[in-house]
């Protein structure tokens, strides 16, 4: 087994004013992104295609510069922690030529000093996976399993992981996913978890980043961003729900049902629910004009981070 730092920061990644650019004259993937990200949370990152999550995962794990804004991850820079971080893509690249078992030992030559064998190799195992067979040969499930192995092998302090389940049935993304939820709980890892299954989220995850127009616009635990909104059904208009910020409104029958961020009691003309996972995320994605929320845990501290 391998060892592990004694003392962890407090805080995973923390980002201020982060901006990244792929030309001088491209959009921003990322602009003045500002967040926080406590350890030891398992957070998902949800937001539209092109909203810049592959841009900030990678970015994290030190693939990308930052154009401009700082960034810490685990303490120091992306760089500096690389060692303690694994970071899963949407093309888990391997290479096709090795078989499964010279890849687990390519994870261990890579990661001396923290590489746990048995831990990878009953990750293979549990997909009934044949070792000396080639990447190449296996579908794309069994590399998602294989990949996996690889970097929860490593034992890290932070995984990146992008779509990781995309391609997986829904039996082997249970046990795959039941198998990274132990970790993150036996060994405190934190996970930033990239996905569009919101029902997997909702199992899986505490804290949530909500990406959209390259910043965060929804960032802190589940529970206190869900106790933070209501659903309520009545017949109205949204002006008649002042002083709450209506987030989004519909027609529904002759009536009305809206998201609203809560700010003190409703009128009792309102009948009140709190939002599912689903209703919270759908109604801001589709109201990228409501005001950011984050919650005091997840809001960066320009003084506290260092390029």
């Amino acid at each position: 087994m391998s060892s592990t730092s004694t003392t962890r920061p407090t805080v995973a990644i923390e980002a201020h004013g982060l901006t990244v650019r792929y030309g001088r004259r491209s959009a921003a993937a990322l602009e003045d992104c500002s967040f926080r990200l406590p350890a030891g949370r398992v957070s998902a990152l949800v937001g539209p295609n092109g909203a810049g999550k592959s841009t900030l995962l990678a970015t994290v794990a030190g693939l990308l510069r930052p154009t401009a804004g700082t960034l810490t991850v685990l303490g120091t820079t992306p760089a500096g922690a690389r060692e303690n971080i694994a970071h899963l893509s949407q093309d888990k690249p391997l290479y096709p030529q090795l078989t499964v078992a010279e890849t687990l030992r390519l994870g261990a030559e890579l990661n001396p000093g923290r590489w746990d064998a048995p831990y990878a190799a009953a990750i293979v195992e549990q997909g009934s996976l044949d070792p000396g067979t080639r990447v190449g040969r296996l579908s794309g499930g069994q590399r998602t399993r294989v990949a996996l192995a690889l970097a929860l092998g490593k034992r890290p302090e932070l995984m990146l992981l992008d779509e990781p389940m995309a391609d997986l049935d829904p039996l082997a993304r249970h046990e795959l996913l039941g198998t990274l939820m132990a970790d993150a709980a036996e060994r405190g890892t934190t996970v930033l978890m990239s996905s569009h299954i919101v029902a997997e989220l909702a199992d899986a995850c505490d804290h949530l980043l909500l990406l959209g127009d390259g910043r965060i616009r929804l960032g802190g635990g589940l529970d206190d961003l869900l106790l933070a909104h209501t659903v309520v059904t009545g017949r109205g208009a949204p002006g008649d729900l002042a002083p709450h910020l209506v987030v989004e409104s519909r027609a529904a029958g002759r009536g009305l049902t809206a998201l609203i961020r809560n700010d003190g009691p409703v009128d009792d003309r309102w009948q009140t629910e709190r939002p599912s996972l689903e209703e919270l995320l759908l109604a801001h994605l589709r109201s990228p004009s409501a005001p950011a929320l984050l919650t005091p845990g997840t809001t960066a501290t320009p003084a506290a981070v260092t390029r």
